[in-house]
């Protein structure tokens, strides 16, 4: 409450300065918010001067301060009070006005400016070239201007790297973060930083360089868990699985440990690079996988490799983790790694079917389809059009896009589907062919109605998918137990769903055969297997990713005997030639 007088504010400043800095130091997160006490400092200034400035701005503020306070004991606080404005101003990614205020700091516009239109950085331009005040002894600073000058460009650097990285300005990114590299910081600011340059060279396409950064990144800070997270990434783009797996057990091991978080270096900074350095892109790129989550890229990878062995023991080992109620830890944004919980059991399905556990294969598809069955509607009518109708019907729902709960219901149609046509597989693999017959045949029965054009929702594509290949089971099975009619039948019908499709065409041919219509299975064959630009175009459509779950039901339905049919039917070619001339 004591009017401001000129020869006190220095010591006034100072205290402030202090303040300030045991504030933000002894909070231990980031700094937020305005520094509503350097603007009560500067309200002061002008006070001791007969001046004011309530209805100003801060920036306002402090260009009137800077530029009509002259009073050479007041410069050094003011100054130091300005790089502490920076700090905070930088926390909020306001670095336009940094660059104004250190323009006024610095009083050097026509070399400063001079230096930085030369392709330099110019907030990193003029934070460098302030001059640092004296300070005097008896006036004790619990952080030091030049020190906080050092975290500033440092902060300044990092912060950019990352914008320029978000925008997708990566060489710019590089050159920044580069720079952040070789600031003041803490080992852990550090380790980050160099993961970040790791994740830029990656989005380069620079391997390689990314690795060498990552592991520099480790080097520094061993407990820097999101470093080794992106090295398993960066060996599975290079497709050198054995290295990659290597890197997600070390992660999962690392992370069930649960280690103590590592102390900061440089402790006794009150302002540090953390504090300042805080963006949904820096958060996206550090962020620490659960334990779960890397369980389960271990078993998809495994899966997706042929591992089907040690992909069954991480599909186990994750699902135990989903019992013990662990899945509720993980957090439930769009970066995780866990796709829905019904696909992981189809994956674990598929993984124990081809390690020959079928048994156990059924039992896990019936608890997808049991959890899933009271979910579906006894009646679920899409149809898939991409462009608007004049007059959409009100029990469809549907065009171009799907409501939610429609969406839900086809995603928990095609788990329990996907579920019937698993079981199916494995029972065939089991020998009982009339129960493989009852599983695929509970797929197709009624339920849901697909009108399918030319562009397909995924779901609905995936549906398809599912009905195609429990269509094929279905046949094959047919043609285990000689029931070739009914076989026939069943790939026709998966022609009709998808026109073209190899393997149908090729049991369609195979069977016609078997039944002595050999004039149609030539007809047939002629008809699907001669390239043309619309087969082309199918096989292109059919080439879509599918899901994980699936992909040993595609391998499965593959037709065996391509090369003795081909002679079969060019043999008899031959034949008829030769027997017309």
């Amino acid at each position: 409450g004591l009017p401001a007088a000129l020869p006190t504010l220095p010591l006034e400043l100072t205290v402030l300065y202090n303040f300030l800095l045991f504030t933000a130091g002894a909070s231990n997160s980031a700094i937020e918010g305005e520094a509503d006490g350097i603007r009560q400092g500067l309200l002061r200034v002008l006070e001791a001067c007969g001046a004011c400035g309530q209805d100003l701005s801060t920036e306002e503020l402090w260009q009137k301060v800077l530029q009509e306070v002259t009073v050479k004991e007041l410069q050094a606080p003011l100054h130091r009070l300005g790089a502490l404005q920076a700090a905070w101003w930088l926390a909020a990614g306001r670095l336009g006005s940094i660059a104004g205020l250190f323009q006024l700091l610095s009083a050097a516009e026509d070399t400063g400016i001079a230096r930085c239109s030369e392709g330099q950085n110019k907030l990193l331009s003029l934070l460098k070239a302030w001059r640092v005040p004296a300070e005097g002894p008896s006036l004790p600073l619990v952080q030091s201007a030049e020190d906080l000058k050092e975290i500033l460009c440092t902060a300044a650097a990092f912060l950019q790297g990352l914008q320029e990285l978000e925008a997708g300005k990566f060489p710019a990114a590089l050159s920044l973060l580069q720079e952040a590299a070789g600031g003041f910081c803490s080992k852990k600011v550090l380790a980050q930083i160099y993961t970040c340059l790791g994740c830029c060279a990656q989005r380069m396409g620079k391997l390689q360089t990314a690795l060498l950064h990552l592991k520099r990144a480790l080097q520094v800070d061993f407990q820097c868990l999101p470093a080794l997270s992106h090295v398993a990434a960066v060996y599975h783009e290079l497709g050198e699985t054995d290295v990659q797996l290597q890197a997600l057990s070390l992660l999962y091991e690392a992370l069930e440990k649960n280690p103590p978080a590592a102390a900061s270096s440089s402790p006794y900074f009150l302002i540090q690079t953390e504090l300042l350095v805080h963006t949904p892109m820096l958060t996206s790129l550090l962020r620490h996988l659960h334990p779960s989550e890397v369980k389960y890229l271990l078993a998809q990878q495994c899966l997706e490799d042929g591992r089907v062995v040690d992909a069954v023991e991480h599909y186990l080992d994750f699902l135990a983790l989903l019992q013990e109620g662990l899945q509720q830890q993980v957090s439930l944004d769009h970066s995780s790694a866990l796709p829905r919980i019904p696909e992981v059991f189809l994956e674990a399905a598929s993984a124990l079917e081809q390690a020959g556990r079928h048994q156990d294969a059924i039992t896990v598809c019936e608890e997808v389809i049991s959890r899933t069955t009271d979910l579906i509607p006894r009646m679920l009518r899409v149809e898939e059009r991409m462009e608007q109708p004049e007059c959409p019907l009100p029990e469809t729902g549907l065009s171009g896009e799907l409501p939610s709960q429609k969406k839900e219901g086809l995603c928990c149609l095609a788990w329990r589907t996907a579920g019937y046509l698993h079981q199916g597989w494995a029972w065939a693999k089991l020998g009982e062919s009339k129960e493989a017959i009852t599983q695929f045949s509970s797929m197709l029965s009624p339920g849901v109605c697909l009108h399918v054009t030319e562009d397909l929702l995924p779901e609905v594509e995936v549906l398809r998918k599912i009905r195609l290949l429990s269509l094929i089971g279905r046949g094959m099975q047919f043609l285990e137990l000689g029931r070739h009619k009914e076989a026939l039948l069943d790939f026709q019908y998966g022609l009709q769903i998808s026109p073209g499709d190899p393997a149908a065409a090729s049991y369609l041919v195979q069977t016609l055969w078997n039944l002595n219509r050999k004039q149609e299975a030539v007809a047939q064959w002629q008809k699907f297997f001669r390239r043309s630009p619309g087969v082309d175009k199918e096989q292109e459509v059919q080439g879509r990713p599918v899901p994980l779950y699936l992909v040993s039901c595609l391998e499965q339905a593959m037709f065996p005997h391509s090369g003795p049919l081909a002679r079969n039917i060019q043999d008899y070619l031959r034949t008829t030639q030769d027997t017309s001339s």
